[in-house]
C-alpha cells in the first residue's frame, strides 16, 4: 500500500495560501473547520469544501483565459 504522505509538493510556498482559502470556503459553504484535525468531519461536508475549491479555481483560471 503506498504511503499516502510520500507525494511532492510542486509549489510548497502555495500550501499557506491553499489553506487559507479552504478555511474560506469552508465558511462559504457553512461547515466549520477547526485549526488543525478535522477528520471528525463528514464526507459530505469535505466534499463541499474540496469541490467549491475547484470550482472557484476553474473560475479564476477561465476568468484569466478570457482576459488575455
Amino acid at each position: 500500500m503506498a504511503n499516502t504522505n510520500s507525494y511532492k509538493k510542486l509549489v510548497p510556498e502555495a500550501m499557506d495560501s491553499l489553506d487559507r482559502f479552504k478555511y474560506e470556503v469552508a465558511n462559504e459553504v457553512g461547515v466549520n473547520l477547526k485549526n488543525g484535525y478535522n477528520g471528525d468531519i463528514s464526507a459530505k461536508d469535505a466534499g463541499r469544501i474540496g469541490g467549491n475549491m475547484v470550482k472557484k479555481l476553474i473560475q479564476q483560471a477561465e476568468s484569466q483565459m478570457i482576459g488575455r
